[in-house]
């Protein structure tokens, strides 16, 4: 980390010279067009946005996606973006400045062409947004803090993203044709000893019965489960104008190999956007359909584990047919069900699929009144449907399906999502009293539903289990207004009101149905005023200030496909498969009561943001830097409860957060002529999110413990605490030798009373990094380019599960040997309550070299207005971190089997004509 610190220290000094090095070239004015920028129900131009919102365009955006939040990371301040795992269509989490929620939903709300997205995922696809193309997306619009989200209402505690899909252009035919072959490798392995180590660590400490399990062998598990991986991205997109009808039509295939074998991803996509006009363009009509096709085999989610687990003296194959031929720890001459499975049989004998279709489509009419041209009538009607399907298949030799016929369960879901969206808008410039109008108001209608199947399971042909089927229906009613006055081209104010009624707080009365959720904001535009526009060398000086409330709607289900809609309502359900009642010598499916809570509504966060965009030597250094405050109140937790109700938790509104933070970024174009161009952009976000009441209590005497890890039956490693971030980590404080090695089982006793029990727990840092630094620069030199990008994320803490879950007692334990981190020789822990030491929480710093390009354009090689472009690529060119796991950035901040971003170095051509 030490040169990263001096290139930051170097780079603003640099750029800064290079500046003035052009300021001549500079100051040479252009014509540009003002840009314009989606604000929801509308658009506005950028130099007149009040709002904290930021837009990143396709010429932005990062190359090599394979899901559109990959697009985007580290382009724009105050957004983190992780990806989920490194597995193919895994996607990605993202987050606007930090948290705002504990149990609720702290993902934005994802707005495809004007049709608000579900939240909640599907069965067979890792992430709802992988079933999107992004080579189909021209721009993100990321709407920020609550003045600009407030139009969203209920669901915009966590930002808004609008993603726009390219449209077609009037004129004559264009075909773009582009194809992408790329090769992925793993970074690295997770950090265990080798055969010859642990039988010299075996040998040490263990017992003689266990030193007698040893073998001769020396495995790689790891080795053997990741390979070298191939793929392949080819688009083509067919857009022009046929007698007035600009169209787009789209098609693409995108097939991606996993590093861990068996693991694949392929998407078939289609897309078609119409955009024609009639009644002498009064009548503006906007077509666009989405259909992609999807098809996933899954890599077993403990394959990862076992490879790091497995005792590497073991050889692959044991000799016989027993277990597919595979080397299984035994028990007394059975298969040993607690040991880890052998990983290469594991990837071997499961076979776990699934296909998903999707369609999304929309009809956006705007008309512009024959005798009110000011005056637009817009109708938006969308639908969006999802149905998966997938089946998971043991073979009967392996180790977890070992009962002479093998295992299978099938499974479905089906999801459909429709709107109905109608507003008017009055633009109008009234020049008698210099001020412009923008005058928004409409209704929504969006109902949402999710049905379940019940799934069968097998062994052999037997079926011997059937889940209940399962279907949820959610509706949102809205309605909305918002009104911008800009006046004199130098003061702008906005204000926004949306009134939304939510299913999911229906109670039997209408006491929490509905919610109001107002914002305004205000803007300055410094540059106009006289006393700054005759400075030639500041061309934009904009200060803003916001003020909004929005809200939180989403519940932890009864998993992540499954969103609790009903959670103030008191219903039965019957019981799950295997829990039944005994009368006589029959057994029963029962009815059991669900928990619910009649008093539940919303969470409500109210955000403070005051912002200052700046442009300076004809907008050649352009930035913004924005102060926010987010307060959540009555946030939804899954709380523990007094004995006496229907069970020992519920969904409760009992607590307040608040979150302080500042972000920035900067744009310098150093060099701008006619065969030379150079862009480089930094940006910085800090924040610092804190809860500060829950369960009435005001410190932290009470907290609900979260983060679930390996090591013993029902630990976790983080709580939510008054005080503190939420999810910080849990941990006893390790005591230290006068060598600096840790005693075992040796804590502080930090209440000073004479023994360590859980009250000398402390709150040891989060899952919330002090910054998120990102970086990017582009130089095009005549026919060449090039392009970087790189992020950095500070203060990022990870508990190393894989390391507190290696001791003696895992290594040796239950009849069979398992490997073991390379810290288990020098801790030589064997203190039951190892895993809660800070020791394992690590300082997971990193500065990553996330893209590196190079292009070369041909030009018009074959006919005019032909072009043939070669470029190269790697991604996830390395990284600089401390952290002694292989991957430092691990969503939840729990390394436990995590399954590594590849590196991936590709090669693609892209020709249009």
């Amino acid at each position: 980390m030490k040169n990263f610190t001096t290139v930051l220290k170097i780079a603003p000094a640099f750029l800064l010279a290079s500046s003035i090095m052009h300021a001549q070239d500079s100051l040479t004015k252009e014509k540009k067009i003002e840009e314009v920028v989606l604000i929801g129900y509308g658009k506005q131009k950028k130099s007149d946005l009040t709002g904290s919102i930021t837009s990143v365009t396709a010429k932005d955006f990062n190359g090599g996606a394979t899901s559109a939040g990959q697009l985007i990371q580290g382009k724009t301040p105050g957004v983190q973006i992780t990806n989920n795992s490194g597995a193919p269509g895994s996607g990605t989490a993202i987050r606007i400045r930090g948290t705002a929620s504990l149990n609720g939903n702290n993902s934005p709300l994802i707005v495809i062409d004007g049709v608000p997205q579900d939240f909640t995922g599907v069965n067979g696809a890792a992430d709802p947004l992988s079933l999107i193309n992004p080579n189909d997306i021209e721009t993100f619009d990321i709407l920020k803090d609550a003045s600009a989200t407030a139009i969203y209402g209920n669901r915009a505690t966590n930002g808004v993203i609008l993603i726009t899909t390219k449209k077609g252009t009037s004129g004559k035919l264009k075909v773009n044709f582009s194809t992408v072959a790329s090769l992925s490798t793993k970074m690295g392995n997770v950090d265990v000893l080798n055969g010859d180590e642990f039988r010299s660590f075996v040998n040490t400490y263990a017992s003689d019965a266990y030193k007698a399990k040893l073998g001769t062998a020396n495995t790689n598990w790891q080795d053997l489960i990741y390979q070298t991986a191939w793929g392949t991205d080819n688009n083509v997109a067919i857009s022009g104008g046929i007698k007035g009808l600009p169209y787009r039509l789209s098609v693409g295939y995108n097939e991606q190999n996993g590093i861990v074998r068996t693991n694949s991803f392929k998407r078939t996509s289609l897309g078609l956007n119409l955009n024609p006009k009639f009644f002498d363009n009064h009548l503006s009509v906007n077509v666009s359909a989405k259909g992609t096709f999807t098809d996933n085999r899954f890599a077993d989610g403990g394959v990862i584990k076992s490879a790091t687990y497995f005792d590497p003296t073991q050889p692959v194959y044991s000799g016989n047919s027993n277990y597919g031929g595979y080397y299984e720890w035994l028990l007394n001459g059975g298969l040993n069900v607690n040991a880890n499975a052998n990983p290469l049989a594991t990837l071997m004998a499961i076979r776990d699929v699934s296909s998903v279709t999707r369609g999304l489509g929309n009809v956006q009419l705007d008309y512009k009144f024959h005798f009110l041209p000011d005056l637009h009538f817009n109708v938006n009607a969308g639908y969006d449907y999802t149905k998966s399907e997938g089946q998971k298949q043991v073979d009967a030799r392996y180790k977890s399906g070992f009962n002479d016929k093998g295992s299978s369960s099938i499974y479905s879901m089906e999801k459909k999502n429709k709107l109905l969206e109608t507003y008017f808008n009055y633009v109008k410039n009234i020049s008698a009293i210099n001020t412009g109008v923008d005058i928004t108001a409409g209704y929504s209608y969006q109902d949402f539903l999710t049905s379940i199947p019940g799934s069968i399971n097998y062994k052999g042909n037997a079926p011997t289990q059937i889940n209940n089927d399962f279907e949820t229906r959610n509706t949102l009613i809205s309605f909305y207004g918002r009104a911008i006055f800009t006046i004199a081209n130098k003061y702008i104010i906005s204000g926004s009101l949306r009134r939304d009624g939510s299913s999911r707080f229906f109670n039997g009365t209408r006491d929490n149905l509905w919610g109001n959720f107002p914002g305004v904001s205000v803007a300055w535009k410094l540059n106009e005023e006289n006393f700054i526009k005759n400075i030639s060398s500041i061309s934009t000086l904009k200060l803003r200030a916001g003020w909004g409330k929005t809200g939180q709607q989403e519940l932890p289900g009864l998993d992540a496909n499954k969103p609790n809609n009903y959670p103030a309502f008191a219903a039965y359900n019957p019981s799950g498969a295997g829990a039944y009642y005994q009368f006589g010598e029959q057994y029963y499916y029962m009815f059991r009561p669900n928990i619910y809570n009649p008093y539940l509504t919303w969470e409500t966060t109210t955000t403070k943001n005051i912002g200052l965009d700046y442009g300076f030597l004809n907008n050649r250094i352009t930035g913004s830097i924005d102060l926010f405050r987010k307060d959540t109140e009555k946030l939804l937790v899954d709380s523990p409860i007094a004995a006496g109700d229907l069970s020992n938790h519920n969904l409760l509104n009992v607590g307040n957060m608040e979150n302080k933070g500042i972000e920035g970024s900067i744009t310098v174009v150093p060099i701008k002529n006619e065969k030379t161009t150079w862009e480089v952009s930094f940006n910085a976000t800090h924040y610092k999110p804190v809860i500060t009441n829950l369960l009435a209590r005001a410190d932290a005497s009470f907290n609900i413990p979260v983060g679930g890890i390996e090591g013993g039956a029902g630990n976790t490693i983080q709580a939510h605490a008054v005080g503190y971030a939420p999810n910080a980590f849990w941990v006893y404080q390790q005591v230290y030798d006068n060598s600096g090695k840790p005693i075992d089982g040796a804590f502080v006793d930090r209440n000073n009373d004479g023994k360590i029990d859980v009250y000398d727990k402390y709150y040891y840092k989060s899952t919330t990094p002090d910054a998120l630094l990102g970086f990017s620069t582009k130089l095009s030199v005549k026919n060449w380019d090039f392009g970087l990008s790189a992020r950095a994320v500070l203060g990022n803490y990870v508990y190393n599960n894989a390391s507190s879950n290696s001791s003696l007692q895992s290594a040796s334990t239950n009849e069979y040997l398992q490997n073991v981190f390379y810290t288990a020789p020098e801790y030589q822990f064997k203190d039951a309550n190892r895993a809660f030491s800070d020791i394992f929480v690590e300082n997971a710093s990193f500065f990553r070299l996330d893209n590196v390009n190079i292009g070369y354009n041909f030009g018009e090689l074959f006919t005019k207005g032909s072009n043939l472009k070669v470029y190269a690529m790697a991604q996830n060119v390395f990284v600089i971190t401390k952290y002694s796991g292989v991957d430092p950035e691990v969503f939840g901040g729990i390394d436990n089997g995590y399954y590594q971003s590849p590196r991936v170095y590709s090669l693609g051509f892209n020709f249009q004509f």
